[in-house]
């Protein structure tokens, strides 16, 4: 994050953001993704933490490049069938950032059989039914079955996979759950499905130095009901740690410091270092709670006078080594700096 402060300026809109054949791949996808990462970092750590205030501060700078929504407003008069602005909008609507005449422009849209028969891929469709949702307009479809239009709706045969399939299930999982908020709404038998092959694909993904989406992976990881897998955590959090420099970035693929140049173009770099973030905050809250989870199970075992310690801690009290690494790595990829003057991050 400390990095991503740093380099704020080059997620700003630029004068081309609403010009009509501007590619939004490089003005309101960047700026929408940083929102999106920061509203979720807000939700998954204290306030007195250092990242949580970095959070806070990038995403008021995001919501003042929408001119605090307005532009969005202008988005929709232009390309009022377009779903890419609701579904960057819904992320600053999560947070109670909102824009009243952008939202009633958009739910007469909304209404229209033409908005609703739109056709998109599976795994988009969920996203704009799950940025319906947050936005506060009324779901325009049922999200179990485009759920079931999706590669990991499908449970397909896990050999399938392969990198473009592991980016649609990453989000199809974001959006199910909220970005993470949500873990339960991952139903059962994709929860299941997840436990059991995730490890081995995480896996794939980090031996081919597939940065980012190893990223994502760990954010899935970080997004499903149940125990983590702790060593699963362990192995690519210390293996990931490899490919991060020492300003923070992490490359999308390839290059690390591990015996590689590093990546310090933004494009190269700005998505993979958000991602990481992303993925260490909710590996650190999901561990977090299943410590308070272990130390309640204990607490019961104990007032009912049993000897066992619900695998809360070694036998000498501490905290399991793998888990306290698990931590550790996590941690350091999330390393934020205080806004310094003017609001500007201080870069590490």
């Amino acid at each position: 994050m400390a990095w991503v402060s740093a380099h704020r300026g080059e997620f700003a809109l630029g004068d081309d953001a609403l010009a009509e054949h501007a590619n939004v791949n490089f003005t309101w996808k960047p700026l929408g993704e940083l929102a999106q990462i920061c509203v979720s970092i807000r939700r998954h750590t204290e306030t007195t933490d250092p990242l949580h205030e970095a959070a806070c501060d990038l995403l008021a700078f995001a919501w003042r490049q929408t001119g605090e929504g307005a532009l969005f407003h202008e988005l929709q008069r232009l390309e009022p069938f377009a779903t890419y602005p609701l579904e960057i909008y819904a992320a600053f609507a999560s947070a109670g950032l909102r824009h009243t005449d952008y939202e009633r422009a958009t739910a007469t849209v909304a209404r229209t059989r033409g908005w609703q028969v739109t056709e998109q891929e599976p795994n988009r469709r969920l996203s704009v039914l799950n940025s319906e949702r947050r936005s506060g307009l009324p779901l325009h479809a049922d999200m179990d079955r485009a759920l079931g239009r999706t590669w990991l709706g499908g449970l397909p045969e896990p050999w399938t996979f392969e990198r473009a399939a592991g980016y649609t299930l990453t989000h199809v999982v974001f959006h199910l759950t909220d970005w993470g908020l949500t873990p339960l709404g991952v139903p059962s038998r994709v929860a299941d499905y997840l436990h059991q092959w995730l490890p081995p694909w995480l896996d794939t993904c980090l031996e081919d130095e597939q940065w980012d989406l190893s990223c994502e992976l760990l954010a899935v990881a970080g997004s499903l009901p149940g125990p983590p897998d702790l060593t699963m955590l362990r192995e690519a959090w210390e293996r990931l740690a490899l490919a991060q420099d020492a300003s923070g970035a992490v490359p999308e693929v390839g290059s690390g410091r591990d015996g590689h140049p590093p990546a310090h173009d933004f494009v190269g770099c700005y998505h993979s270092t958000l991602m990481t973030a992303f993925a260490a905050a909710l590996t650190l809250d999901r561990l977090r709670a299943h410590e308070a989870d272990a130390a309640t199970a204990e607490d019961a075992h104990t007032d009912r006078g049993a000897n066992g310690n619900a695998g809360a801690a070694d036998d000498d009290g501490s905290v399991p080594t793998a888990k306290v690494r698990v931590f550790e790595h996590a941690a350091r990829a999330t390393r934020a700096a205080r806004p310094g003057p003017g609001g500007q991050g201080v870069s590490r």
